[in-house]
């Protein structure tokens, strides 16, 4: 297949280049799709250019739009950044004393759990009791 190393080098040069590409048109592909500015049919019509056109595509996209898809992606990882302290303080947060006592309250109400439990459970809210749990 290979009869010298030169042909090899060019090969692995090919493949390099090939791979390449590839990522760059995930990239694009990624910024299209991400990008609020577009409509609809902008989309459609750029995805077209890049699936029959690829080389094309991807060099006039990258002329026209590329100078924002730096912004775009910053902006979308801000946003995901956002989106995933907000989740972690609501998870972690401590919820307040009257908090923890409604939702005991809710589950005494329903039966889910005893009076007992129900004190014991407003009690460590409170901050005034023992941490042993109440045997039901």
């Amino acid at each position: 297949m290979f009869d010298d190393n030169g042909s090899f080098l060019l090969a692995m040069l090919e493949f390099f280049i090939f791979v390449a590409w590839l990522v760059c048109l995930f990239w694009i592909f990624g910024d299209l799709f991400r990008s609020r500015d577009l409509g609809g049919l902008g989309k459609t019509l750029w995805t077209l250019f890049l699936i029959f056109l690829p080389t094309l595509g991807a060099l006039v996209y990258l002329i026209a739009r590329g100078g924002g898809m730096a912004e775009r992606a910053m902006a979308a990882q801000a946003q995901a950044q956002q989106r995933q302290d907000a989740y972690i303080r609501s998870v972690a947060a401590p919820a307040s004393a009257t908090e923890e006592i409604s939702r005991a309250k809710q589950l005494l109400d329903s039966g889910a759990i005893s009076a007992a439990e129900f004190e014991h459970l407003k009690a460590r809210a409170l901050g005034t009791a023992n941490t042993t749990p109440v045997a039901s």
